[in-house]
């Protein structure tokens, strides 16, 4: 009896891919990841460093391919030093930069279509980099600063969730617009487990003129998914919170956004954000962004 064939596993499903989603890492398996897969995305998300460092080494590579093609020639270049490999690496800079000083030209019909393959790949290797550069430039970035901790007090006589944010630019952020989810385990009636997410009803989803700073709140009363929820029911249900936040920069007309992801664990029970406005000694308003995430502990009770 013939074996049957061995069968593997695709190589997609080998593979497996780590992802931070807020403070958790998750590990995916399944999805093609190959280097070639999203290459556009990787370009635009990797660090400035990598992101150099990849281009000059792409650089560098294909300079030295264009130099070991012309020393496959016959003398296809003019006025070559006696160094024939680091004179050829120079001349191929040269060209694929498009930038050719004279004093070594080619003189081969082999040498001028080697020049003349390098100038392609010249040309296109400035326009692409061209363009990543400027869409990494002109990505518009927004400086928000988010507080470290959420907080849950009692504001006007309810238990109420606060996040801060702040607008670390000082300039105006017309529109702004602040959304908040809570993310938590549940069961269905069937027994199965699944994440699902709320959003939050916000006093203020919306901020005319953020300029210095925000907080959003969110009344834990009887329409709230927070109803009646402890810690160790946070704890239980994985519970997490993701604030977004968005508008329109005044300054370049340019829509901006940005995320926090909160877990359970840094929720501050019973605690308040501490007071950053006062007045300096010229009457002005002044805003001290050094205590921007401190919190304070609520005051007891006064006894009845």
């Amino acid at each position: 009896m013939a074996k049957a064939p061995k069968q593997l596993a695709p190589a997609s499903v080998r593979r497996s891919n780590r992802v931070r989603v807020g403070t958790r890492e998750i590990e995916t398996q399944g999805l093609d990841n190959g280097f070639w897969t999203d290459l556009y995305h990787r370009s635009m998300t990797v660090y400035w460093p990598v992101f150099f460092g990849s281009a000059a080494a792409i650089f560098v590579f294909l300079n030295a391919v264009f130099a070991f093609l012309y020393w496959l020639g016959d003398q296809p270049i003019a006025n070559i030093d006696h160094d024939l490999p680091l004179s050829l690496f120079y001349f191929s800079i040269e060209t694929l930069a498009t930038v050719g000083y004279g004093d070594m030209h080619p003189q081969t019909d082999y040498g001028h279509f080697i020049a003349t393959i390098e100038i392609f790949t010249g040309m296109c290797f400035l326009a692409v980099m061209t363009g990543l550069i400027f869409a990494r430039f002109s990505r518009p970035r927004a400086r928000f600063i988010f507080a470290e901790n959420p907080v849950v007090t009692v504001h006007q006589r309810q238990p109420t969730l606060m996040i801060r944010v702040a607008n670390a630019r000082n300039n105006t952020i017309s529109q702004a617009t602040a959304r908040l989810w809570f993310f938590r385990l549940e069961k269905t009636i069937e027994g199965h487990q699944l994440r699902r997410y709320h959003e939050l009803l916000l006093d203020r989803r919306e901020h005319p003129m953020f300029t210095l700073s925000w907080t959003v709140f969110h009344t834990i009363d009887e329409t709230s998914p927070l109803y009646r929820m402890t810690e160790e029911d946070f704890l239980a249900t994985e519970a997490a919170f993701a604030l977004n936040v968005s508008g329109v920069d005044d300054s370049s007309a340019q829509h901006l956004y940005a995320r926090a992801l909160y877990s359970h664990r840094d929720i501050r029970w019973n605690h308040r954000y501490r007071d950053i406005t006062s007045f300096s000694a010229d009457g002005r308003m002044l805003i001290d962004y050094s205590k921007f995430h401190q919190v304070t502990p609520d005051a007891p009770s006064p006894s009845a």
